[in-house]
């Protein structure tokens, strides 16, 4: 693994380094050890780091790994979006290449619940346990308002006028969320959240989300392992500024159902909602819940 940038345009990692996967370079942190290790899968505009609080309390219980799907974060570009299996099979080349044995404890968050069933569809012996942190799911339109379908959701992405007139308020947002991170992770981070390459790709990955949905309904359930889902139905400012009271019901109402469905289809399933805190806040206003979740399946994959 090796710790160097490629380009001096490009935004070094403030901790980590790189594995070699395909002639590419994917940005990897891994901390604590024994097992199932626990890997997270970051949403879409998000990155390895921002799961960094969460993984320092699962590094005290087991192996933890934050990265970078290629062509996001720090990891070298590629073009952007990629279908689901190349996802998953670059993150089990990833896992071997670091000698990081399987099977895993998967926690996906957002976009990475698509990546992370696809990844268990292809590597079923490879999953050990699921946390799903309010999550994508493949038969989301099944349970989500006309309104709030993936073609629906496709459509939301900003476009670059619209990220420039946000620039500030992401920036002090960014600021706030990370305010407990070491300074020096810190301040890299969100100089790197607002660059054009990292808002780019972020946007990227939400526009063929109708396609992977179908790309993995066309392959199995979960495998039968442990799963607790963390369905957040907190009320975010930014979509009740654009969504109706309505709607919004609706969203949470079919959230809530299909995550219960998705833990329903297992033998040792679970659901906690959350109310205190939304989506993309969860893992910084809720760590403690999140790594709880985690020790938890931990716990009860271990043979």
């Amino acid at each position: 693994m090796t710790n160097d940038s490629t380009s001096p345009t490009r935004p070094a990692p403030p901790i980590g380094g790189f594995q070699e996967i395909d002639g590419r370079r994917i940005y990897v942190h891994r901390t604590g050890s024994g097992g199932p290790a626990v890997v997270f899968l970051p949403g879409a505009s998000a990155v390895g780091l921002d799961y960094f609080g969460v993984q320092q309390g699962v590094s005290q219980f087991t192996t933890a790994v934050v990265y970078d799907r290629g062509g996001t974060g720090y990891s070298d570009p590629l073009p952007l979006p990629r279908t689901a299996a190349a996802v998953a099979t670059e993150l089990r080349e990833l896992l071997r290449a670091q000698h990081i044995a399987a099977p895993y404890v998967l926690v996906p968050h957002s976009l990475g619940g698509l990546y992370a069933h696809r990844f268990a569809q292809l590597y079923p012996q490879d999953v050990a346990g699921l946390v799903w942190l309010d999550a994508l799911h493949r038969d989301w339109d099944d349970f989500m308002p006309p309104a709030a379908n993936l073609a629906a959701v496709e459509q939301m992405a900003p476009d670059r006028e619209q990220w420039e007139q946000m620039r500030p308020a992401l920036r002090t947002m960014n600021a706030e969320l990370l305010a407990d991170y070491p300074e020096h992770i810190r301040q890299s981070l969100i100089d790197a959240k607002l660059s054009d390459e990292w808002i780019h790709s972020g946007t990227a990955e939400r526009t063929k989300l109708t396609e992977i949905a179908t790309e993995l309904q066309a392959g199995p359930n979960l495998p039968d392992v442990p799963v607790i889902a963390l369905t957040v139905v907190g009320t975010d400012p930014a979509q009740q500024a654009l969504t109706s009271e309505r709607t919004l019901r609706e969203m949470y109402d079919g959230h809530t159902r299909m995550d219960a469905a998705l833990v329903g289809a297992v033998s040792h399933g679970e659901q906690r909602i959350l109310s205190d805190t939304v989506h993309h806040r969860l893992c910084f206003d809720r760590p403690d819940a999140v790594v709880q979740a985690i020790r938890d399946v931990v716990d009860r994959a271990r043979p």
